[in-house]
């Protein structure tokens, strides 16, 4: 129990979930600058540093700091101190009053707030003493504004500033108070230049970096990802394009949010124009002419031969200097070398002799619409004849048929098997829906059996959209049960965690199945996790897994097998049954299927939970750092980001909590630009953001989760966020409204059939908020069905984080010895199963029922073993916490009254409200001054007016205030 922290309201402003990777970067900004120092941040043009500097500069005037800021602009960058004078525009006669005449007049005639002097050069001074002077009283004025607080600088667009103001700025810089925070922003080329970043360039730029006080960092705005662009255009209201486009308009733009707008509009331009909502997704985008003319531009400055070069490269879908060299330009070492003169073009080492990246993803599309046909088809039959790659040679020999043809669907079809094996379904699906295009007419079933292929691997790619329309196809065409099933089984897998909205498919599917055991298998499978999902119940889910598994070994079918053994034994470990590691071994055993192998559903996934349940976090992690090695090699998306929520777990266990929020974030990232259901992430980063972040990002994420999982009718997940969502309330000393949370997630784990305790670990948590809230016995029935689960099962990690909350109920019930002892007892025991988390929750614990029982000396060192844990493992917010708690005055304690015989029958937390009671404290005084819940206080009060025979707190402060009473 704490005293509670306030955090900023989350309401209709909040709805919309963060962006990560921006909020990631303003905090690192804050961070940077809180600490004394410079910030540097670079990008190209339209990335975004502006609108990062904006959240910087609200967050700080937020705090109340007074902030400074100029842009200068390229018409600006011959006028000498422009940028001065906007910068200190804000500033008012009143400072400027505070500083000698001398400073004074010159300063004031610099920023034309005065005339000049009689005879006097009408320009501002540019050199000898007065520029001195003038430097001098800059930096006074900027240390009279700072003397009240931090004084934010900010330069947007540094590299447009003109001269004098620059060299003024970097006097400041090199001798900057600790006050004095300084961001400032340049934009670099898509070339890779610096933007000016070193010291004496000659383009203007004035060496940048000089202006930031050090020491120095250095940030790259990073492009954004495809799900902020898709907020990006909501915000500016552009249509509601589908997930696709939207992930063509990312990549297009390269995550450039100017370049994504514009591409946008263009597009919404000439769907209006056709007379169509969404264009055809085979259609090239339209490139508006202020984001084509530029690259016209650099490529008409090439020579006719580095152009011709240029057009081969555009054409190919992988291209090397092997490559296009093969393809008849002999010269391309050189030609390509001009073009990266240009700027164009990057040649980056690899094992071909060079990849070629384009520096702007929009010339190769430009290019397209600029290059004659002819030759346009002159390049693909080139590249065809000089490709030895499958999928490459397959996509030149598909751009030269006019028309269906057998060769070209075979080629097609194994270019997506070579894709396939290489790790990247995404290509396998697009070559697969190609190859069905160019399937004859009269090969209806090989059509309908690529297009199915391909819908696969667009589920493996998390391209979900393509892969349930691909399905419905299917579904509109084909008449044989297998084909209709499998398609049906591509409808389920598309919804990811909102099963719910798919209630009809079911029985459509089993009526296309018939009684054929092969079809029913893997039907069976996905019926067990609507089931657990929607039905919310891991009994009946059991039931189908079962018969899934019992069908698919009965028809040889091994993948679908494995998978359901899988989740079998998943739901036998939650049901705490004891068969639960026999049907793992069995779900592990040879023969192996890769892709059950490597999936998030699959048994080497599994296998790190039931390391979890035995408290082997060494093993787990081991477990999932190999698999998440395994899927960035070759997996799909969703298994990655299950696999690295499952990690970030694992390391907030082991009290790694800056690795968490890393890996966390990552498995969000995924989800966004993916398209796949967000839940889980989020949840995965309120975890993180609880253990090693902000209380504040973390209750937002929490709340994200549940949304997710709510709107998703997802039973299965939903306990997990509301379970995230209750601890963080608990933790920031919102008991009602934690235990009310706990309770919830409580009671849809029990109707599940939730048996094992360590498959979610809400008990203890729950049992704590009990306690907060005054209500012992309702938490110590919690912790006694829990404490026989896990010891029926061994789960010595679970009992003793139930030792802990059980300290809890009897600090509520006012047994301050018997919670003394209970959690050094649950200390102990975390330390010896490695839980450093937890271990350090019960030392913060143990220090508060210690200051509660008057020994400040071991609440102290308390406090300071828990100070200890907390830093070493990163957890920014606890040590925060902690500290307070260390730090705290001893309310009241030095000032109580002498104990006389009232005392005698109270216990020691009713002695300590009784005496701030006598001293007129309020309830929620004492509970602050106690550390503990209002309740808390309410609860001890009652009993000791029975007690005592007292009725009113004026007979309780006479009877504590006279002498022998």
């Amino acid at each position: 129990m704490t005293e509670p922290i306030t955090l900023p309201p989350v309401g209709p402003a909040s709805a919309r979930p963060p962006a990560v990777e921006r909020d990631a970067l303003r905090d690192s900004v804050l961070a940077h600058l809180s600490r004394a120092g410079g910030v540097l941040l670079t990008g190209p043009a339209g990335i975004g540093r502006t609108a990062v500097v904006s959240q910087v500069v609200a967050d700080v005037g937020a705090r109340g700091h007074q902030v400074l800021r100029c842009s200068p602009s390229p018409a600006e960058r011959d006028s000498p101190f422009l940028a001065l004078i906007d910068l200190l525009s804000g500033v008012g006669d009143d400072t400027l009053a505070m500083l000698a005449a001398h400073e004074r007049a010159v300063l004031e005639t610099t920023l034309l707030r005065s005339a000049p002097a009689r005879g006097a050069d009408p320009g501002a001074p540019t050199g000898g003493r007065d520029a001195l002077v003038l430097r001098i009283a800059v930096r006074k004025v900027l240390a009279l504004l700072g003397a009240a607080g931090p004084l934010l600088l900010v330069v947007d667009d540094a590299q447009w500033l003109d001269r004098p103001t620059a060299e003024i700025l970097k006097y400041v810089a090199h001798r900057a108070d600790a006050g004095l925070w300084v961001l400032v922003t340049v934009r670099t080329g898509s070339t890779g230049n610096d933007g000016g970043l070193s010291s004496g360039r000659a383009d203007g730029s004035h060496g940048v970096q000089e202006l930031c006080p050090g020491p120095l960092r250095r940030i790259r705005v990073p492009p954004m990802t495809a799900h902020e662009i898709a907020e990006l255009l909501e915000r500016h209201d552009h249509p509601s394009w589908p997930r696709p486009l939207v992930a063509r308009l990312h990549q297009a733009s390269g995550g450039n949010p100017r370049t994504a707008l514009e591409l946008s509009s263009a597009l919404d331009e000439r769907a209006r124009g056709a007379n169509q909502d969404v264009p055809d997704a085979a259609e090239p985008l339209p490139v508006p002419d202020a984001l084509r003319r530029p690259i016209l531009d650099r490529i008409d400055a090439l020579p006719a031969g580095a152009r011709h070069t240029l057009v081969v490269a555009g054409a190919a879908v992988r291209p090397t200097v092997e490559l296009v060299r093969r393809a008849g330009r002999h010269e391309a070492a050189a030609e390509l070398d001009t073009c990266m003169r240009h700027g164009i073009l990057a040649v980056l080492p690899g094992p071909d002799h060079g990849i070629i990246s384009f520096l702007d993803p929009l010339t190769p599309m430009v290019l397209r619409a600029e290059t004659p046909y002819e030759r346009l088809v002159a390049a693909h039959r080139a590249l065809a004849d000089a490709s030895d790659d499958p999928v490459e040679r397959a996509h030149h020999l598909a751009r030269l048929a006019a028309g269906p043809d057998p060769v070209v669907a075979a080629r097609l079809t194994a270019a997506a098997s070579a894709a396939r094996r290489r790790g990247s379904p995404r290509t396998a699906a697009r070559l697969g829906r190609l190859a069905a295009e160019y399937t004859p007419a009269g090969q209806a079933h090989a059509d309908i059996a690529r297009r199915l292929t391909a819908a696969e691997d667009a589920i493996e790619a998390a391209d979900l959209d393509f892969a349930r329309q691909l399905a419905h196809e299917v579904l509109g065409d084909a008449r044989r049960p297998a084909d209709r099933v499998r398609a049906w089984n591509v409808v389920i897998d598309s919804c990811g965690q909102a099963m719910a909205e798919i209630a009809d498919v079911f029985p459509e599917a089993v009526r296309d199945a018939g009684g054929d055991p092969e079809l029913l298998a893997p039907l069976h499978y996905r019926m067990s996790w609507r089931e657990w999902m929607v039905g919310g119940s891991a009994a009946r889910a059991h039931g189908h897994a079962v018969r899934a598994a019992g069908l698919a070994a009965r028809t040889g079918d091994r993948r679908t097998e494995l998978m359901a053994l899988t989740q079998q034994a998943a739901l036998e470990l939650f049901l705490g049954l004891p068969q639960a590691e026999a049907t793992l071994a069995a779900a592990l055993a040879a023969p192996h299927d890769v892709h059950a192998m490597t999936h998030h559903n699959g048994p080497l996934y599994l296998k790190h939970r039931f390391h979890l349940g035995r408290d082997e976090l060494g093993e787990a992690r081991a477990e999932l750092r190999t698999l998440v090695y395994r899927l960035r090699q070759r997996g799909s998306a969703d298994s990655l980001s299950q696999c690295l929520i499952g990690l970030a777990q694992v390391e907030i266990h082991r009290g790694r909590c800056r690795p968490a929020l890393t890996i966390a974030r990552q498995s969000l990232r995924i989800t966004e630009e993916s398209g796949l259901s967000q839940g889980p992430a989020w949840y995965a980063v309120s975890l993180a953001e609880t253990a090693g972040g902000s209380l504040s990002r973390a209750l937002t994420a929490a709340e994200t989760a549940r949304r997710h999982s709510e709107d998703d009718d997802d039973r299965l997940f939903l306990p997990r966020a509301l379970h995230a969502e209750g601890r963080i309330r608990l933790f920031i000393g919102q008991y009602e409204q934690a235990a009310e949370l706990l309770t919830r997630t409580a009671e849809l784990e029990t109707a599940q059939g939730q048996q094992d305790p360590a498959a979610r670990r809400w008990h203890a948590d729950l049992a704590e908020a009990l306690a907060a809230c005054g209500a012992p016995d309702e938490a110590e029935a919690v912790i006694a069905l829990a404490r026989r689960q896990a010891e029926r099962l061994g789960r010595p990690g679970v009992l003793a984080t139930l030792d802990r909350a059980a300290a809890a109920a009897s600090v509520a019930r006012g047994e301050l010895d018997q919670a003394a002892r209970g959690v050094e007892h649950a200390a102990a025991r975390l330390r010896a199963t490695g839980y450093p988390l937890e271990e350090a929750r019960a030392h913060l614990s143990l220090g508060r029922v210690r200051r509660l029982l008057g020994d400040e000396a071991t609440a102290r060192a308390a406090f300071a073993g828990a100070l200890r844990i907390f830093t070493k493992a990163g957890a920014r917010s606890w040590v925060s916490m902690t500290r307070a708690e260390r730090d705290r005055a001893q309310d009241g304690s030095a000032c109580c009254p002498e104990q006389g015989s009232w005392a005698e029958h109270l216990t020691p937390t009713e002695r300590s409200v009784v005496a701030r009671v006598a001293q007129g404290a309020t309830n929620r005084e004492i509970a602050a001054g106690l550390v503990v819940s209002v309740k808390t206080v309410e609860a001890a009060l009652t009993r000791a007016y029975r007690k005592l025979g007292a009725k009113s707190r004026v007979e309780i402060a006479r009877m504590v205030l006279t002498p022998g009473s």
